[in-house]
């Protein structure tokens, strides 16, 4: 067998790694993300706004930024945004205080900032600024970290973050998301597992104490009326019992059951949903889930899943190959950052969980969700082209 040159050698040992796996289930997502979004919102737009193709028009716009915004972020060496943690969490708490005077309202919910034409979500720079922030922070704390001051420290860097999406934009499970993050990636840097059993212990204790408080209290003053627990513990009673609350929070949650138990294993066929049609508000948001399982039944659904853990899996693999631990950070991050989210929309749809207002990253409709989240992409391509491949 003939050898190879000392030149191809070092031309082998300096070629890059490019991940085409974790861009075609990307692009896959994105695509039936588009077919999904018209399916589940043509009619009512048609209805509201005489154009079926209103929402997946801007959907369209978009996700071609998005894609323009990975492929740049993509070719630029991932070291070069470190430079940028501090500004990017200062940037972060920026965007969400203008929400006090310029954010725009929408469903009950004071989310958005208008640039021009765009709409912008500060819950979404954020969780993107703190993937960056964290890590570079974990990077420079060290061994420090694994103290109990440095362990604290890292946990508390996202509390601000997240109490103030919690308050100032009632977005709850974006705040859960900016701490789950964060825990992972402290997780990740940490071997003291022991800490992490006990805050979640702790965490579970608190949530099911918060759900007995809330029953109790429902109990207490039972014949008042719906509201008197509050938002938060409306949605909570509605999960316990959405029938009992099917004229008001438990009514999109049931709707959702409907869809998914109507659609049986293969599903009524693409387009041919009934719950879309007025029954299941704002289908192409929170919801999509359903609206897959009643269209493509159980095998869409288990379909969708199944991608998401072939992206979770590139994920895994190209951190566990990173140049660095900085790289590999950045990467777990985005890992913590889309599956969190996925097991929050799929819980919320079926409810195992509260309904929390979550969306299904790449498929559920949203401008600045999947601009984001091609940009934390980009992120992790970037790493991907770190890696060095060996000589065969």
């Amino acid at each position: 067998m003939a050898q190879r040159s000392p030149s191809r050698r070092r031309q082998l040992n300096h070629e890059s790694f490019m991940d085409y796996s974790l861009l075609f289930i990307v692009l896959f997502l994105l695509g039936f993300g588009l077919i999904m979004v018209y399916s589940t919102s043509s009619y009512e737009a048609n209805l509201e706004l005489g154009d079926s193709t209103y929402y997946l028009r801007k959907q369209v716009f978009a996700t071609i930024l998005g894609l323009i915004a990975m492929i740049a972020v993509a070719n630029v060496p991932y070291h070069f945004w470190e430079r940028f943690a501090v500004i990017g969490y200062i940037v972060s708490v920026v965007l969400i205080l203008l929400i006090i005077p310029f954010g725009h309202e929408s469903h009950g919910a004071k989310r958005w900032l208008y640039i021009g034409p765009i709409s912008l979500q500060p819950a979404e720079v954020a969780k993107l600024c703190m993937i960056l922030f964290l890590a570079s922070m974990i990077c420079t704390m060290g061994k420090q970290i694994r103290g109990r001051k440095g362990f604290l420290t890292v946990l508390a860097v996202p509390m601000p973050i997240a109490f103030m999406l919690w308050q100032i934009t009632n977005n709850l499970s974006s705040a859960i998301i900016v701490v789950g993050i964060a825990a992972l990636m402290l997780f990740v840097s940490c071997p003291d597992y022991k800490r992490f059993i006990i805050l979640g212990l702790t965490g579970l204790a608190l949530a099911a104490l918060a759900v007995f408080a809330i029953v109790q209290m429902a109990s207490a003053q039972a014949g008042t009326g719906e509201g008197d627990v509050g938002f938060r513990g409306e949605r909570i009673l509605a999960w316990l019992d959405p029938e009992a609350y099917s004229s008001g929070k438990g009514f999109q949650t049931i709707q959702a059951l409907y869809a998914i138990g109507s659609g049986g294993v293969l599903g009524k066929g693409l387009g041919a949903s009934m719950q879309k049609l007025g029954f299941l508000p704002e289908a192409q948001n929170d919801m999509i889930f359903s609206i897959i399982c009643e269209e493509l039944g159980l095998f869409g659904g288990f379909a969708v899943i199944i991608m998401f853990i072939m992206l979770i899996w590139r994920f895994m693999v190209i951190a566990n190959n990173a140049p660095d631990l900085f790289g590999a950070l950045l990467v777990v991050g985005v890992l913590g950052h889309i599956a969190i989210q996925v097991i929050l929309n799929i819980a919320v749809v079926t409810n195992t969980i509260p309904n929390t207002g979550i969306s299904l990253p790449f498929i559920s409709y949203g401008g600045s969700s999947v601009m984001f989240l091609l940009i934390e992409i980009g992120l992790v391509l970037s790493v991907a082209r770190g890696i060095r491949l060996k000589d065969l």
